[in-house]
């Protein structure tokens, strides 16, 4: 049998599905959230051969080949069989959650995905923490490169818990020679989420820490997502960071937002925060303060660098979240349900509350100068 006329082969090259030669990519916690929005936009591509969707509960992609179990059964490594790429969302970063068991949910939970992924022959792992892990610090560059040393503390809520991921991303390599670990750090992420973050625009009025050096970068899931997708397909990798262009300034939020600041001194701000969480009417500790207090502006270099550019402005994702939050009101990270009769009232308390704090330790401090 003589072959094929070049010309014809040429055309049945041509026309074989991109998704034919692209990746198998495995997505944990892909039922809710970024997980969801990410399994739906890599089983729409034609770049992706096939995507592995691990929760445990089924999700609404009906493309994708899903798998129910718990991403801390070692079970796991063989639904991962097959898969090139693995992209770990499935983390518990929920306000309500207790501490020890989102902790050991979460550290063991990545644990075994990048063990079982190497042990199923998969050669890149994708991981997700937030640019939280750099720190909020008033000797922050503006912005942060990707390489600058990670300075924070298990303070804040989650952030313990990212910093122990990152720890595993990078003794990961030396654990499993062949596997590749990417991190994606986004900013304040924003698009159907609930963090301590996301509720500070919650408020009556914009807590502000006096002497404190805020700047705002926020980050829309369709820009993680974007971002997720480009470490899938291997056009960056590394530590990358991940949010819109450019920063706001405490004032311009207040401007655009149109909510005013309540200022406080910083040890009665800290220390309020302290005290009612400690007593457990807040979810946010006071270290979450921080975070509105000095910056932590990413650069996103390397995303950039490889052609990738953000859909959204900040001004875009602050009108976005400040939509999302509308006719919410929450006080000191604690959000106020129907039940708070005279929500508004309940909150302008509470601010005056804190106001009066602030009176009271200056009046205790001019006594004992006298």
């Amino acid at each position: 049998m003589s072959s094929p006329d070049p010309q014809v082969r040429a055309a049945r090259n041509h026309s074989t599905p991109a998704a034919a030669r692209g990746p198998v990519v495995a997505v944990t916690g892909a039922a809710s959230g970024v997980g969801a929005l990410l399994t739906e936009r890599l089983a729409a591509s034609e770049e992706v051969k096939q995507v592995i969707a691990i929760d445990e509960r089924r999700g609404e992609c009906a493309r994708a080949q899903w798998h129910i179990l718990d991403v801390r059964d070692p079970a796991i490594a063989d639904k991962l069989r097959g898969a090139d790429v693995v992209v770990h969302l499935a983390l518990d970063l929920d306000l309500g959650s207790d501490t020890a068991a989102r902790t050991a949910y979460n550290v063991r939970g990545t644990q075994t995905v990048l063990t079982a992924a190497a042990a199923a022959g998969v050669h890149r792992v994708v991981l997700c923490t937030s640019a939280m892990v750099y720190g909020a610090l008033p000797d922050n560059e503006l912005p942060l490169s990707e390489d600058a040393e990670l300075r924070a503390t298990a303070e804040a809520t989650g952030v313990g818990d990212l910093l122990e991921i990152e720890r595993l991303a990078r003794r990961a390599p030396r654990a499993h020679p062949g596997l590749n670990v990417t991190v994606v750090r986004p900013a304040v992420l924003v698009g159907e989420t609930d963090t301590a973050l996301t509720r500070y625009f919650e408020s009556p009025r914009l807590l502000v820490v006096a002497g404190s050096r805020p700047a705002w970068q926020f980050c829309h899931v369709e820009d993680l997502c974007s971002a997720l997708e480009y470490a899938v397909l291997e056009k960056v990798d590394g530590e990358l960071a991940v949010g819109c262009d450019g920063w706001l300034e405490q004032e311009e939020v207040e401007e655009l937002s149109g909510i005013r600041r309540m200022e406080l001194p910083s040890a009665v701000a800290l220390g309020a925060a302290a005290r009612l969480h400690r007593i457990g009417l807040t979810p946010s500790p006071a270290g979450d303060l921080a975070y509105t207090m000095y910056p932590w502006v990413v650069s996103g270099s390397r995303l950039h660098d490889a052609g990738w550019r953000p859909q959204w402005t900040n001004e875009e994702v602050l009108a976005e979240l400040l939509d999302e939050v509308s006719g919410r009101r929450t006080v000191v990270g604690r959000r106020l349900g129907r039940k708070d009769a005279t929500a508004a009232g309940a909150a302008g308390a509470t601010v005056a509350l804190l106001g009066a704090a602030a009176v009271v330790r200056r009046a205790r401090k001019a006594r004992r100068r006298i």
